[in-house]
């Protein structure tokens, strides 16, 4: 009899401890998978994403991203984490601009796009290419600027700057603080 109660015993020992186990793990796995919660993953995912925006019928942009992702929490943004490009229009197809950038953020609610990282902005009317570390459009304000260093080109003449600001639709674009124009004669 007393061999049966230690035998007993020992499995509910056995028993308790493999709970124990079983608890332990399953912390581990459940910290683990927190990484992974729905406020960490996007909403929506679009590869390879070629977008066409006109109004009344009439071509304004094309834009070309190889992934766009939607989150909604903790708030509402898209992000281009593998750049885009944009190409604008005057509304009769003819090409006006090119901007690229190798990464993009969008703020929904507040409707302002950060473009970052070897940002690139091609004016075809005026001949003007304009590099910029970053540029933040804020379309509630119909403003594009930028508070860090670059360099326009326009032919043979490099102007460099502080910062820079314009109206969205580049009419008006502002080199703040130049620090100097040079023009250089091919021999």
């Amino acid at each position: 009899m007393a061999v049966l109660n230690i035998q007993a015993k020992s499995r509910g020992g056995a028993i308790a401890l493999l709970l124990a186990c079983l608890f332990v793990s399953c912390g581990n796995d459940i910290e683990k998978t927190k990484m992974f919660e729905r406020k960490e993953l996007p909403e929506s995912t679009i590869h390879n994403a070629h977008i066409q925006r006109s109004e009344e019928g009439r071509l304004q942009l094309l834009m070309d991203a190889p992934l766009i992702e939607k989150y909604t929490v903790p708030e509402a943004k898209t992000l281009y984490r593998k750049g885009i490009k944009m190409r604008f229009f005057d509304g009769y197809n003819n090409p006006t601009g090119i901007l690229t950038a190798r990464y993009a953020m969008t703020y929904d609610k507040q409707d302002i796009t950060i473009v970052r990282d070897s940002v690139v902005i091609i004016d075809l009317q005026r001949g003007d290419t304009i590099y910029l570390k970053d540029l933040t459009w804020n379309a509630m304000e119909h403003r594009v600027y930028s508070e860090n260093p670059l360099r326009s080109k326009n032919g043979k003449r490099i102007t460099l700057g502080d910062s820079f600001e314009s109206d969205d639709e580049f009419r008006e674009p502002h080199i703040i603080h130049q620090r100097g124009t040079l023009e250089w004669k091919e021999e």
